[in-house]
């Protein structure tokens, strides 16, 4: 499903005791701000009004019927009245669905010369949302807290990012990951518990042979690539007279494609130890996938391929991009410190400050014939880097505040997309946090994806959240964890 396909519940706590008169006017009021939200362009998806429930059976009832509903990516709870938190409690043991609370009001002022015990009946939501909020505390419910007012562009903003963060969660569960041939031997932080992962982010990851690719790629035709050389050529400058090798890389997005979709897959991994019968490493073909929104990860690192494409589902719709991505090397230069940022080939070009080039270079790696890849810069732009990590009966998401920049350096001698930027809280201190964390060196840059979203998200899949920021110290973080560590093992 794409992001436009999902809708959010609004569901709005009241009870019977304030009369049928009062209860038209609630539904009317919730009916109204769930259109004018809708109309506000600042939510990716559309809020639909549900129900003004009163009764322990209606909130149950609704619950039960989002935690079934493909469509329905998550709950917004608004009180406008008081609603007696109890009857929540049943509702709330059987959600299964991301949940943000809504503590706003209908009016924005207190109005002076109208205000009457009549106004103060109907309008309680400062009354109702700490009901409300109790009941959350108390079962321990994962959950957003939104306050504000629901017509302050701010406020909509909040709850438009929550709604990409739930959305992502209901990627997740959905998600299946195709392998094609194992990670790359000997390497740690590419292995995980997939068992363990699907149990908790629902993610089916599984492996294909690379001889299926070979034999699906034996059938792509030549008019299926020259279809698709035709889309390389409008997206794309050719810096390369080499058009066997950019029409083979053709042929291996194709195959890819065909398998991905064939088994509903959203996301790839594949390594340069394992291309038995492929004449080349997928460079542009990885690369053009990506910009389609497929996940993935180099070096069979199956969950930065996953990672990949949640925030891609995240961020439909954005301009910034996002991408799989890998620290490479360091400038170390005092005061003028830098991560240089890239991989092999594949980077995505969606993070590409201008058109994107094709190139053919040899690898240097992997004993096969020099691939054709895309060359470029990234841009500029605040951004966060984030790895997924298996720690052991537990998964923990690790995200670093990044600022990207304009490469200090031409290097006109290297042939890859590159991003260059400089972490927090500086780069010495993030390295050393990120290394205490046991960050990856595969990771999914976004410009578009937030912390705070990596964070609503964490919190929807119950995974642990490590998020190294400019005011983040090693001490600190050390502290964190330690804790941290102490306390998901009494969960």
């Amino acid at each position: 499903m794409r992001l436009k396909d999902y809708e959010f519940w609004f569901v709005v706590g009241s009870q019977s005791l304030y009369g049928p008169e009062v209860l038209e006017t609630v539904a009317a009021r919730a009916a109204e701000m769930a259109e004018v939200l809708n109309a506000s362009g600042k939510l990716p998806c559309k809020l639909a009004y549900k129900v003004t429930a009163k009764t322990n059976r209606e909130i149950t009832d609704v619950v039960r019927e989002a935690n079934y509903d493909p469509k329905c990516a998550g709950i917004i709870a608004w009180c406008h009245t008081f609603s007696p938190s109890k009857m929540w409690i049943n509702g709330f043991a059987a959600l299964q669905k991301p949940y943000c609370h809504f503590a706003t009001q209908y009016n924005r002022e207190i109005p002076d010369e109208e205000i009457d015990m009549d106004f103060m009946n109907l309008n309680q939501a400062a009354h109702g949302d700490r009901e409300h909020g109790f009941i959350g505390a108390r079962l321990r419910l994962p959950r957003k807290v939104i306050a504000g007012y629901w017509r302050d562009t701010e406020v909509q903003q909040r709850l438009g990012g929550w709604m990409r963060a739930a959305v992502g969660a209901a990627f997740s569960k959905a998600l299946k990951v195709m392998r094609f041939g194992d990670n790359m031997r000997e390497v740690a932080v590419t292995e995980g518990d997939k068992v363990e992962v699907q149990a908790k982010l629902g993610w089916q990851v599984n492996t294909w042979p690379v001889g299926q690719l070979v034999e699906t790629m034996r059938a792509v035709t030549g008019e299926e690539i020259d279809a698709l050389m035709n889309a390389y050529r409008a997206q794309y400058d050719f810096a390369t007279d080499d058009m066997g090798t950019v029409r083979y890389q053709a042929r291996e997005e194709i195959a890819m494609k065909k398998l991905l979709e064939a088994e509903g897959c959203m996301a790839f991994s594949n390594t340069f130890q394992d291309l038995y019968g492929m004449r080349q490493l997928p460079g542009l073909a990885s690369q053009h996938l990506m910009a389609q929104g497929y996940g993935y990860g180099g070096e069979g690192d199956w969950k930065a391929a996953a990672m990949t494409a949640i925030l891609k589902a995240m961020s439909e719709g954005q301009t910034g991009g996002t991408t799989f991505m890998e620290d490479y090397t360091y400038h170390l230069e005092k005061g003028n410190e830098y991560s240089l940022g890239a991989h092999m080939l594949e980077v995505c070009p969606s993070v590409a400050a201008q058109r994107p080039r094709i190139e053919v270079h040899p690898l240097g790696i992997g004993g096969r014939e020099p691939p054709a890849r895309l060359v470029f810069e990234g841009h500029e732009g605040d951004a966060i880097v984030v790895s997924l990590i298996d720690m052991g009966g537990r998964l923990r998401l690790i995200c670093q505040d990044i600022h990207c920049v304009k490469p200090i350096l031409a290097m006109p001698n290297l042939p890859v997309a590159r991003v260059m930027w400089r972490a927090e809280p500086s780069l010495a201190a993030g390295v050393e946090c990120w290394i205490t964390a046991g960050g990856a060196h595969h990771t999914v840059l976004s410009y578009d994806v937030t912390a705070g979203q990596m964070k609503d998200w964490a919190r929807m899949m119950d995974i642990e959240f490590v998020h190294i920021t400019k005011g983040t110290t090693v001490e600190g973080l050390e502290r964190e964890l330690f804790l941290a560590d102490l306390a998901w093992k009494l969960k």
